[in-house]
């Protein structure tokens, strides 16, 4: 390893003590010599996802929040409630590294002729541990970006833009032809709606703000409906009939949302229905929860016949599934539209430190649309 670079840089942790406190601090982590095949990565730009905040802040209720110290020795501390303690038995004890995507600069490589290659280029990697100053990883897990773009531009381009196109794959592969999107107008959202313009996909947008449809309706979104309106099943059902859309994806996973999406589209099809079945439609429909901004109980009213399914969804199974190449397939598409497509919009950037801090927790804590925080370790 090059004598000028850090032998060591912080990395955020997260630990779940037994006495059911919540601990998020900073460490100094040595710096492993990078292995023949891989990269030592500079990380300048990594994004706060919901899938990156479960396992930041576990169960711990975040009403019960404290910060103390400053710089790298910033502890913030939260209380886990006694009833959800059954729930992190597995990670008790465990300072747990956090973030699972990023983007920065390779400033040290092993000797193979794919790591060399990659030294001093700017890269996106999907290789967890990437709220950290410097992360070495296999160079395989790198994916060189395109001439002009920052890490900032390249931070977010795995979980989010692959889960989008992982949807349209997955409408494709199980024969449905439309789809259905709650948390509309997340960033996430506003990607499925990019793609599905572009793909001519029937999309049906769920959100539950007047200024959230508005969003979606200036970028092109034609069926947007809004939970908050009082009629809200007959404005998805219509929707529903306009599409076709027999498969949703809901980010919201608790409470009556799952169900009302297939009671909606039980309705649709027997709209257009040649034959009452005292069994419902003989078409499938499908609802997958792929989120839990809602971590109550699924409720389901059965008024969707019989031919249903419910399960859930998450992205790295799916690319397991799909195999290599096609998952490469997703990942070049991504790449070409990092600044159009795939576009993703922070709204404050952290450092790690600035990360821990009440407000900052205050804001990306509450999972809300446009409220998504980009962290720079660099800094």
């Amino acid at each position: 390893m090059d004598d000028s670079m850090p032998r060591d840089g912080l990395q955020l942790r997260s630990l779940v003590k037994e006495g059911g406190e919540l601990e998020l601090s900073l460490a100094r982590v040595a710096t492993p010599e990078p292995a023949a095949d891989e990269v030592v990565l500079r990380v300048e730009a990594t994004p706060i996802n919901p899938s990156d905040i479960g396992l930041l802040f576990g169960a711990a209720d975040l009403a019960t929040l404290a910060v103390s110290g400053s710089g790298e020795r910033t502890v913030a501390t939260a209380r886990v409630p006694g009833a959800a303690m059954k729930a992190m038995a597995g990670r008790l004890g465990q300072s747990m590294p956090v973030g699972n995507e990023g983007a920065g600069t390779v400033i040290a490589a092993g000797s193979d002729a794919a790591a060399q290659a990659l030294l001093g280029k700017t890269v996106a990697v999907l290789g967890g541990a990437m709220y950290s100053q410097l992360r070495t990883v296999k160079a395989e897990l790198c994916l060189p970006l395109p001439a002009g773009t920052s890490a900032a531009e390249g931070a977010s381009c795995f979980v989010n833009p692959l889960t989008a196109l992982g949807m349209t794959e997955t409408m494709r592969r199980e024969g449905h032809k439309a789809l259905v999107h709650t948390a509309a107008a997340s960033n996430l959202g506003q990607m499925l709606n990019r793609i599905c313009r572009a793909d001519g996909i029937g999309l049906v947008n769920i959100v539950r703000k007047p200024e959230q449809e508005a969003l979606l309706r200036e970028q092109g979104a034609v069926h947007v409906v809004s939970t908050a309106s009082p009629a809200f099943v007959e404005e998805l059902t219509q929707a529903l009939v306009a599409t076709g859309a027999t498969l949703a994806f809901d980010a919201i996973g608790g409470g009556r949302l799952a169900g009302q999406i297939l009671g909606a589209m039980e309705a649709a099809l027997n709209r257009t229905a040649k034959e009452y079945s005292r069994y419902g439609s003989t078409t499938h429909k499908q609802v997958y929860l792929y989120g839990g901004l809602d971590t109550g109980p699924t409720e389901l009213v059965r008024n969707f016949g019989m031919a249903w399914g419910i399960g859930g969804w998450l992205l790295f199974p799916f690319l397991q599934r799909i195999g290599t190449d096609a998952a490469q397939a997703l990942k070049a598409r991504v790449a070409a539209g990092l600044k159009t497509t795939f576009a993703s919009h922070y709204t404050r950037t952290v450092s790690l430190a600035g990360a821990l801090q009440a407000d900052a927790i205050a804001d990306y804590g509450r999972r809300a649309t446009a409220s998504k925080v980009l962290i720079d370790p660099s800094r």
